[in-house]
């Protein structure tokens, strides 16, 4: 489907020109400032929604315009129309077919046939690699870049985050010293603090048998002094020395009695020496915390062993995604051959595609608008003065092969070329470019 022929009436430059195009290339050319653009605008706007025109469609000094498409099987009014309260328009579509019925809802019938008309060749090859890339993602539609990039990022984030965690448990781990000699197992200090507990009991008992037999030794003196104090007593009191007597006398019986004790006595024992043992404990509470040092370190390296495992899994999740966008962008049917993805970028013949000649640019840039625009063949060309006589012969012989037409916008003062515009009418018609031609 191609255009039959184009009336614009009051759009921006224009105030009514009509276009019925021959041939593949339909150029409109004239000074700058005449209304080559409000030309191609007109395409654009009669097709587009609401949404892609400017906010002053209508000529300045006119209150209405009106664009009238004839796509051969349908024809395509847009109408404008400046709002009487003020700044603004409004603006309503009709789509008719060839027998004049009117589709309910026009611009849904015609969003579905648009397509990328507003896809402009020149534009895309001077588009960056990257907005190259994006613009030809819909030949691999089975591949969701959106989605294997996003998951690409949350794998890279988290594998950036697993591997900061890793290199943090590897120095936690490092800066825990454990010398090599370090035991195996932890020291078992029960028996140890047993034998310090037992020493002591011993040790307290044998203070306490001291002590015991001081007193009984102060008590056997005591009582020798009291039994002299007696028997001097026995002198003065004559009457009491029968009873002093038999007083003394006991005094004396358990004396020796307490004197016989202390004699047969076994020597009391050496005590223990608690200091081996209390370095014994220490040396093994030193040991028991050198192994929970280890034990820490071994935890800090088998938890980064973990993280570095888990990171590791996710480089190979990313890598076989972009593997398999890879052989999806592989297998996908390009538009031109020789065209294919690179790392970000659009390739031709293997070279990025801004390193392609100018000639296989262009050829390729067309190729890929005509496969962008499978029901509607048209495309438009901006900044058409750019291109030489050469670029222009092969445009036209590249509209001719893929069965497109191209309309394209071009400064010309000769008055000879295309359809010439002037002051926002169509001067004249001139012959249109041939194939071939000179």
């Amino acid at each position: 489907m191609k255009i039959v022929s184009l009336v614009a009436e009051n759009v921006k430059r224009l105030t009514c020109v009509e276009i019925t195009p021959e041939g593949n290339v339909v150029q409109i050319t004239g000074r700058n400032g005449q209304g080559k653009t409000s030309v191609l605008d007109s395409i654009w706007w009669a097709l587009c929604g609401a949404s892609h025109i400017q906010a002053e469609p209508i000529r300045k000094g006119a209150n209405e315009a009106r664009i009238r498409l004839d796509l051969g099987e349908i024809k395509v009014t847009r109408t404008f129309r400046r709002k009487s309260e003020g700044e603004g328009y409004t603006t309503s579509i009709m789509v008719e077919g060839a027998q004049g019925a009117r589709f309910p809802s026009p611009q849904k019938m015609l969003d579905a046939l648009l397509g990328e008309l507003s896809f402009d060749p020149l534009a895309f090859a001077r588009m960056e690699p990257k907005k190259q890339f994006e613009a030809l993602r819909k030949f691999v539609p089975e591949v969701d870049f959106e989605a294997i990039d996003n998951a690409n990022r949350g794998d890279y984030e988290r594998r950036t985050e697993l591997n900061r965690f890793a290199r943090q448990e590897r120095a936690a781990a490092q800066a825990i010293n454990v010398p090599p000699d370090t035991p195996a197992e932890p020291v078992d200090k029960s028996a140890l603090v047993a034998q310090l507990e037992e020493a002591g009991k011993h040790n307290e008992q044998l203070v306490q048998r001291r002590t015991n037999r001081e007193r009984m030794a102060k008590d056997a003196k005591d009582l020798r002094a009291i039994a002299a104090d007696q028997r001097s007593e026995i002198e003065r009191l004559r009457d009491a020395i029968a009873d002093l007597e038999e007083r003394a006398s006991n005094n004396e019986a358990k004396a020796k009695e307490i004197e016989e004790k202390l004699a047969n006595a076994p020597a009391l024992p050496a005590p223990i020496d608690t200091a081996p043992i209390v370095k014994a404990i220490a040396e093994a509470d030193a040991k028991n915390d050198l192994i929970r040092k280890r034990e820490q370190r071994d935890a800090h390296l088998k938890r980064a062993e973990q993280l570095e495992q888990e990171a590791e899994q996710l480089t190979q999740r990313m890598k076989d995604r972009e593997e398999a966008k890879r052989a999806a962008i592989a297998a996908a049917k390009m538009p031109v051959p020789g065209l294919s993805f690179g790392d970000g970028v659009v390739l031709l013949n293997g070279v990025p595609f801004d390193q392609a000649s100018d000639a296989e640019q262009l050829q390729a840039s067309v190729a890929i608008a005509a496969a962008l625009n499978p029901k509607l063949r048209v495309i438009r060309i901006r900044d058409g003065s750019l291109l030489d006589d050469i670029a222009m012969q092969r445009l036209a012989q590249f509209a001719q092969d893929l069965d497109m037409q191209i309309w394209i916008e071009r400064v010309d003062s000769s008055g000879s070329v295309g359809f010439v515009l002037e002051d926002g009418h169509l001067k004249q018609q001139r012959e249109e470019l041939q194939v071939g031609a000179a």
